[in-house]
């Protein structure tokens, strides 16, 4: 599950002496029984930003230091998975579940950028996954423990086709594609990176969501064992998050299930995760376990965390400021000078009409 958010919920204690933080996601926003239909979007490859902007000097980004939340006392409640607590059971892992697997057939640069990609180094060490932990370079220190193979997504909720997927079963039916996508950090910095994986959208319709299913719920796996991070009462585990139907069924929308032409890392979220590139990062929910569909709007970690800050839709907004800091700028890892950030992280033209008449600061 993506993460970056929780820098700014240490950041508001340690600078503001707020209180520890406490429970989960809202919003509002009612859509068509079936509003995907006769929605139709052309996907286009968005400009790109000047390579001056962008420096080659690796430079990791150290933001200010953290301050431990408090450890659970106890970690062993974290340990029993309850009926809404979905865990990734036995089932045929394949390619998929084994990290750096070379990827092949998938169609190069679907979509694409003229913009200069981060480096598979850039991109794999420098991660906000509080799982493993909160320091940018825990999940690549403590990600192996993992164990990614086998691997099984649960889908269920307002649908008529429930299941339980092997990873494989659930993404060898469609056509793998290379996205190379912007990814803006809550934190204010970004990257470029080229994503492989397959659209959301296709996923959902194979599971034929009733019209009762008006969002989409997302799980992590919850194995405290193994993620180290959920030891601690950094969030309220498992992470959760969620998309309004017509979010998850736009075309931008992707499982990635691999970057630079192999299978993904533990780090960035193995062996799938979301990808949702007009939206904050912690919005790409990693290590996905369960797709549940519902009819109310979800209740996710962060919203839980600190609402102040982190609303449902969390799209990327220069106009709309961290309590704690602007968003008007970011820093392109991994150059020094911060550059403009884009409305909807420059994908504005494809989605902006899924928010047509709503207040964007309101609707943060």
């Amino acid at each position: 599950m993506s993460r970056e958010a929780t820098h700014g919920l240490r950041c508001s204690i340690q600078r503001k002496s707020r209180p520890a933080v406490v429970p989960y996601w809202v919003g509002a926003c009612r859509l068509s029984a079936t509003p995907w239909k006769g929605h139709e979007v052309l996907i286009k490859n968005t400009p790109g930003i000047a390579s001056s902007e962008i420096t080659d000097e690796q430079v990791y980004l150290r933001r200010r230091d953290f301050i431990r939340l408090a450890v659970a006392a106890a970690a062993a409640p974290l340990l029993a998975c309850s009926g809404e607590r979905v865990a990734a059971e036995p089932a045929g892992g394949g390619t998929f579940g084994s990290a750096q697997s070379p990827l092949t057939g998938y169609k190069e640069k679907a979509i694409a950028t003229d913009e200069k990609l981060n480096t598979f180094d850039q991109i794999t060490g420098y991660n906000n996954f509080y799982e493993f932990g909160t320091d940018k370079s825990d999940p690549k220190r403590y990600g192996g423990s993992l164990k990614t193979s086998p691997w099984t997504v649960k889908i269920d909720g307002q649908c008529n086709k429930p299941a339980d997927y092997h990873l494989e079963d659930l993404i060898k039916p469609f056509q793998l594609e290379e996205r190379i996508y912007r990814l803006r950090c809550v934190e204010a910095w970004s990257m470029v990176i080229p994503w492989i994986g397959v659209p959301l959208a296709e996923v959902i319709k194979r599971a034929e969501p009733t019209s009762k299913a008006t969002f989409v719920e997302l799980s992590t796996l919850l194995r405290p064992a193994q993620m180290p991070g959920q030891q601690t009462a950094v969030l309220n585990w498992p992470y959760t998050e969620g998309l309004r139907m017509d979010e998850a069924m736009h075309p931008l929308t992707i499982l990635a299930v691999g970057l630079y032409g192999k299978t993904l890392m533990n780090q960035n979220g193995a062996p799938i995760r979301l990808v949702v590139p007009w939206k904050y990062g912690f919005k790409s929910i990693k290590s996905i376990v369960r797709i549940r569909f519902v009819s109310k709007q979800p209740t996710t970690s962060w919203m839980e965390a600190y609402p102040r800050a982190y609303g449902f839709y969390s799209n990327v907004n220069p106009a709309v400021d961290h309590p704690d800091w602007s968003q008007a700028t970011e820093r392109r890892i991994p150059a020094f000078f911060m550059q403009k950030t884009l409305m909807f992280n420059g994908y504005g033209d494809q989605v902006a009409s899924l928010y047509t008449g709503m207040d964007l600061r309101k609707n943060y």
